[in-house]
Order: structure tokens, then C-alpha cells, then sequence
């Protein structure tokens, strides 16, 4: 943990620009993958180019993630405010990690899911090697943690949300410019 005199007052810019590309990707991706669903089988096509959308530009924010994750893990963040009781801090502590566990179970559930499909994992067209032979029932366990674990990542970015409009409109105390542009 950073003791008072070498924590950093704001997140550094590597972190800020991660955090809102991927906030801006994994909440359009939630949208995509919910909208999806009610795409229908018939005509042929429609709906594989939908999914093998979502599932390149879930790959892209799956590097992402693992890049913002090695990120935060070698580099000092902000401590919590002085003023928040221990409950909000944990609070707040136990969104963050439970985000993080969410965004590291989505894309590995989809890509693992998608690979013991019959079905070939296309990247922006290029089709990936495949890495198991087909196994339905593990499809199915697997798209139902990633369905389940959407379902979660949205109740807490939600939660993230609703502490963030809290700390800016209510509290007015200057938490969310340490994830801000400016400096």
C-alpha cells in the first residue's frame, strides 16, 4: 500500500485513458451482447457477423484489460479520500475488485466458449486456430458464466455509476477529477 508522502494525487494518464476506453468498450459491448440476442438464425449470416463482431472487439478490450491490469498492478494509484468511513472504502474497494474479476471472466468465458463451439473464432474476418474440438456442454457452462457474468459487470457499473454521480453532486469533494483529463 502507498503511504501518504509517495501516493500520487490523481491516477496517472495510462490508467485514465484505459479506464475510459474500456469503460466506454465493455459498456458498448454489454449493449451489443444484450441487443444481440434477439437477432434471429434466419437469414443465414446476419447474426454470425453480429457475434464474430462482438467477439473480435472482445478480444481487443480482453488485451486491454490485461494491459491496464499489469498497469495498475506496477504502478501507485491514489489513496482513498480521509473522509470516507471504512464501510465505503471497503465499499468501494470490494466494486473495484469484483469489476476487475468481471472484466478477466468475460472475455476468457466468451473466447474459451466460443472455441469448444462448432463454430470457428473470427477476428475481424481472419479465422483463429482452433484450440479444442467441439464440447456443447462445455459451451454451454461457459456462456452461461458469460451471460451471468454480464448480468453482474452491469449491476456494478451501476453501482460505480451511482458512487461516482454521489462523490461529484452530492458530496462535491473532488473524487472523480483523480480520474480526470486535466491536471
Amino acid at each position: 500500500m502507498n503511504s501518504d508522502a509517495d501516493a500520487p494525487v490523481h491516477y496517472d494518464r495510462m490508467l485514465v485513458v484505459l479506464h475510459w476506453v474500456l469503460a466506454l468498450g465493455l459498456i458498448s459491448q454489454l449493449g451489443l451482447g444484450v441487443w444481440m440476442e434477439d437477432i434471429p438464425k434466419d437469414p443465414p449470416g446476419l447474426r454470425a457477423q453480429w457475434f464474430n463482431l462482438h467477439k473480435s472487439i472482445g478480444i481487443c478490450l480482453g488485451l486491454l484489460i490485461l494491459w491496464r491490469l499489469g498497469w495498475r498492478l506496477t504502478h501507485s494509484v491514489p489513496l482513498p479520500p480521509k473522509d470516507l468511513s471504512s464501510f465505503q472504502n471497503a465499499l468501494g474497494t470490494l466494486n473495484h475488485r469484483l469489476l476487475y474479476a468481471c472484466m478477466l471472466v468475460m472475455p476468457i468465458s466468451g473466447f474459451m466458449g466460443s472455441n469448444f463451439s462448432q463454430y470457428p473464432v473470427k477476428f475481424f474476418g481472419l479465422v483463429l486456430p482452433k484450440l479444442w474440438e467441439p464440447w456443447p456442454e462445455a459451451k454451454e457452462i461457459l456462456s452461461e458464466v458469460h451471460e451471468i457474468t454480464g448480468v453482474v459487470m452491469m449491476a456494478l457499473i451501476g453501482l460505480h455509476l451511482l458512487a461516482a454521480l454521489w462523490h461529484q453532486f452530492v458530496k462535491r469533494d473532488g473524487l472523480l477529477q483523480r480520474m480526470g483529463w486535466s491536471r
